[in-house]
Parts: C-alpha cells; sequence; structure tokens
C-alpha cells in the first residue's frame, strides 16, 4: 500500500511454492490468488504478497469477467520477474498483515506502494525505491487545509499499518480513525464520518476524478514518499531484485509503467 518518514502501502502468502528455490512455503492464507508470468516450468515460483485495494498500484479488476489483480506494482513485479526468470503467485491481504507474512515466510516478497521506514527495516529488508510519489489529505470540496495541525481536533481517517497512519497520529487532538482499505478510508470522508483522510497522491487523485465533491490538499513540507519492495531479512533476492529495478530505471521501463499508470514519470 503505497508512504514517508511522516505519512504513508501486495499481497500475501499463496500455495506451496518451491521450498529448495524460495524458503518459504506452507499453505496459502486469504484472498485471491493468481499466476501472472507464464515462464518455464523449470523457473522457480515466487510467492508474491500485496494489498490490492491500492488503484492504481494493485486493485482488483473484473471488467473481462474475471477477478484479476492488476496494476503498476504488478507490471513492476512481473517485469523484474521475466529479468530474473521466475514466476510469481499473487495472494491479497491487508496492508497491515503484510511484514507479518514475510516474518513468517509465507510470501517471498512484498510490493505494495511500501515505504522503507526505519521501523520497518526493523523488521524486513528493502529494494532501492523504484518509484516516488508524496502523501496529500482529501476532504470534502471548501476546505482550506494547508497543514496537518489544521486537522487538530479532526476525525482523520487512514489505512491501518500505513505510514499515512503514523502521519496522522502526529496530528494534535486527533481523532484517529484507523481502516483496512482504502475504499473505506475514502468512504468514511464522503459519507462525513470523518472530516479528513491521508493518501497517497497518485491513489487520491483517481478517487478525486470520480467523487467531485472531494478536493486534494497538498501539506507544505511534505517528504516524498519512496515505494520499495520487502523481503524477509537476508532474502538472496534483494540484490537481484536492485539489479533488475537499475535497468528498468537506465533502458526506460519504470518510466513507461508510470506513465501507463499515472499519466506520469518520475
Amino acid at each position: 500500500m503505497k508512504r514517508f518518514t511522516q505519512i504513508g502501502a501486495a499481497v500475501g502468502a499463496v500455495a506451496f511454492m518451491t521450498a529448495a528455490v524460495t524458503g518459504c512455503g506452507t499453505n496459502s492464507t486469504s484472498g485471491s490468488t493468481n499466476s501472472t508470468t507464464g515462464s518455464s516450468s523449470s523457473e522457480p515460483t515466487l510467492v508474491m504478497a500485496t494489498s490490492a485495494d491500492y488503484k492504481p498500484y494493485e486493485y482488483h479488476d473484473t471488467s473481462s469477467g474475471q477477478d484479476k489483480i492488476v496494476g503498476f506494482d504488478i507490471d513492476v513485479a512481473n517485469a523484474i520477474a521475466k529479468q530474473l526468470h521466475f514466476k510469481v503467485k499473487i495472494e491479497d491481504m491487508d496492508f497491515d498483515g503484510l511484514i507479518a507474512a514475510l516474518q513468517s515466510h509465507r510470501a517471498d516478497f512484498v510490493i505494495a506502494g511500501m515505504t522503507a521506514t526505519p521501523q520497518r527495516k526493523k523488521s524486513v529488508d528493502f529494494s532501492d525505491v523504484y518509484y516516488q510519489a508524496e502523501n496529500v489529505v482529501i476532504t470534502k470540496k471548501g476546505d482550506n487545509i494547508k497543514s496537518l495541525k489544521d486537522l487538530s481536533g479532526d476525525k482523520v481517517a487512514a489505512q491501518l499499518g500505513s505510514i499515512q497512519e503514523d502521519a496522522a497520529k502526529t496530528i494534535p487532538n486527533v481523532k484517529l480513525d484507523s481502516l483496512d482499505t482504502i475504499p473505506t478510508v475514502v468512504q468514511e470522508v464522503l459519507s462525513n464520518r470523518a472530516d479528513a483522510a491521508i493518501i497517497e497522491n497518485t491513489v487520491a487523485s483517481g478517487y478525486v476524478k470520480s467523487n467531485p465533491q472531494l478536493q486534494i490538499n497538498k501539506i507544505a513540507g511534505m517528504t516524498e514518499n519512496g515505494s520499495a519492495i520487502a523481503f524477509p531479512k537476508g532474502s538472496p533476492w534483494t540484490k537481484k531484485f536492485d539489479t533488475a529495478i537499475e535497468k528498468m530505471k537506465q533502458d526506460g521501463e519504470l518510466q513507461q509503467l508510470a506513465e501507463k499508470w499515472f499519466g506520469g514519470g518520475q
């Protein structure tokens, strides 16, 4: 989910995987699972965890009549899998369960618009940053929010386990509304059950476009969020993913994917 040291979102475990290659295994825990690469049967299968409620990073698309998890992060994962010659299996879970999935070796990596905060680095390893974004506050139209202090005493919604939630906790006298998914966070504002919500700008723009009664409030001095891929501590895949990410930056593939999903680049 995707996320900076003040404000801040992959998938989960899936069925059995080749323990000799990945070091993971055991059973699928929740959500829908789908293979996203059509590689050779001799290639290892890695379990990718995500929280598919974070459009356009990752979300459920049923337009074809089938439930598929798609988005920017999914395309990034597939591009890396193609480079490094492995298959991907995806499982969807709540954002606040992603780190635990890595720690319990129910997943090989997490890609969910997640920021490598110092606190998270104590539990898992991270790749290099593959995308930069920033966080914003969404409110009903007509509000004038220039800083987080302007929300003092208000009810503010944020996704559970995110750095957006951490940021909300710094607001004086805040009434924090922590929720599992981004759609429910936005619905709190739409239904007037919350005064505001803290969300990443690329995600917020889609909700504001489809809900004209909402507006985006940019907060002065807000640090950019760098999305990175998370791994269990000591994973041999971390450096391999870094190499793949660097190649995608150099050859323009990351730029192309950013333009496809966000309408802009880095």
